[in-house]
């Protein structure tokens, strides 16, 4: 009998939808070929000056050209600290903080701290493609709760007590998301965070994207809205989004010092200290002021505006209004099993492969996401590049027979 080259446990991994959607449209412009990418999660804004310089300057210096604690610099970790009370009011030490390589590392190992084998975390669908990698890895059960169009992808108490069971552990709570752009208000978050604490649920509540909130949406983190969670609430962020530090990696994940220490221990076995040179440029983004944020989301907003209304002009396309992050998440399902051509998809992934094939745009289906039958649209790109992007898939999409 011949064993499997690969363990069943990662060949389970399924490869990021998103990563894999931006990797061909850039395959296919490099082969010269004018396409869009509405893909990659990322800003289209440079890092700010000041945040270059102090890595910089961080190259220069000799103590970084050593082995740092692996749990992350402690000035750094006391700036994350003084950062999250600025920003969301949630009080907690620099003990509390644990600097991982980006966002994703966080997610991972808030889960791999959490979960025995078989406990069930809930999860509102459409979620981001990492979750439930991160998950499975973790031992544990993934359970959807599914939202749609009709309620802005907003999920209620009575979806997620309907879903919970005696194997539930624990809530993952995105707000702002990815990929819907959904925000719950401050009084949705107090209801669900009021339910998880009185279900003696863990919260891992994912903030990446707290400062890129649009119209009369406000940002409420649930760890300050409900104190009576107490010290079953894991915060997960990073410098990514909010200063344009995609490539920068460094994220990090606040928690009771319990989780954290352990949490920290599996780091130090898997990858050790986040590059000190990346750790200094965040400090400085974490220490200063919100104003390069402030401009990014002016044109965020902007854009978000122009995308909705060019989607919702397209005929069997509806799009509700994103709130937050820069995504929007339209429906299509109104057109699959049409004829484009000669060409009859029958999922959003077919079509999606369609309009990358013959309009040369790159959007992500919305079965990464757990959700068929929608697409994510990253509104993070130049004007010119959306408005003509849009354009090709409305002149695309009106050839519907």
């Amino acid at each position: 009998m011949t064993r499997p080259r690969i363990s069943a446990r990662i060949s389970a991994i399924s490869e990021s939808a998103t990563l894999a959607v931006d990797a061909k449209a850039k395959a296919m412009k490099a082969a010269g070929r004018p396409v869009i990418g509405f893909g990659a999660g990322e800003p289209d804004f440079p890092t700010p000056d000041y945040i270059v310089e102090a890595a910089v300057e961080a190259c220069r210096n000799p103590r970084f050209h050593k082995y740092t604690p692996a749990g992350g610099l402690p000035e750094l970790k006391q700036a994350i600290a003084d950062k999250t009370l600025r920003d969301s009011g949630y009080q907690v030490d620099a003990a509390q903080v644990l600097v991982t390589n980006g966002g994703k590392q966080a997610v991972y190992e808030a889960f791999a701290t959490l979960l025995d084998l078989g406990d069930e975390v809930l999860v509102v669908a459409p979620y981001w493609t990492t979750y439930p990698e991160a998950i499975k890895l973790a031992g544990g059960v993934q359970v959807d709760v599914v939202t749609d169009e009709t309620t802005g992808y907003l999920a209620s108490v009575e979806q997620l007590e309907a879903a919970r069971t005696e194997r539930t552990k624990a809530l993952l709570f995105v707000s702002p998301s990815n990929p819907t752009g959904a925000v719950y208000s401050p009084e949705q978050v107090e209801a669900i965070g009021r339910w998880a604490a009185e279900h003696e649920l863990w919260v891992v509540t994912d903030e990446i994207y707290e400062h890129l909130t649009y119209g009369d949406a406000t940002f409420a983190s649930i760890a300050t809205v409900v104190p009576e969670l107490g010290d079953r609430v894991v915060v997960l962020n990073g410098v990514a989004k909010t200063y344009a530090m995609t490539g920068w990696r460094v994220g990090w994940l606040i928690g009771p010092k319990d989780v954290v220490k352990a949490a920290t221990n599996l780091q130090s076995h898997a990858t050790s200290n986040v590059s000190n040179v990346a750790q200094a440029a965040a400090l400085a983004a974490v220490s200063g002021d919100l104003s390069a944020v402030e401009k990014m989301r002016e044109a965020f907003d902007r854009r978000r505006q122009t995308m909705v209304r060019m989607l919702n002009e397209i005929p069997g396309v509806l799009c509700p209004e994103p709130k937050g992050a820069f995504y929007a998440y339209p429906s299509v399902k109104e057109l699959l099993g049409r004829d484009f051509g000669g060409r009859r998809p029958e999922t959003s992934a077919q079509l999606a492969e369609l309009i990358l094939e013959e309009a040369e745009v790159a959007l992500v289906p919305g079965e990464a996401f757990g959700t068929p039958g929608y697409f994510r649209l990253s509104y993070a790109l130049g004007d010119e590049d959306l408005v003509e992007g849009v354009s090709r898939v409305a002149k695309f999409l009106g050839q519907v027979g």
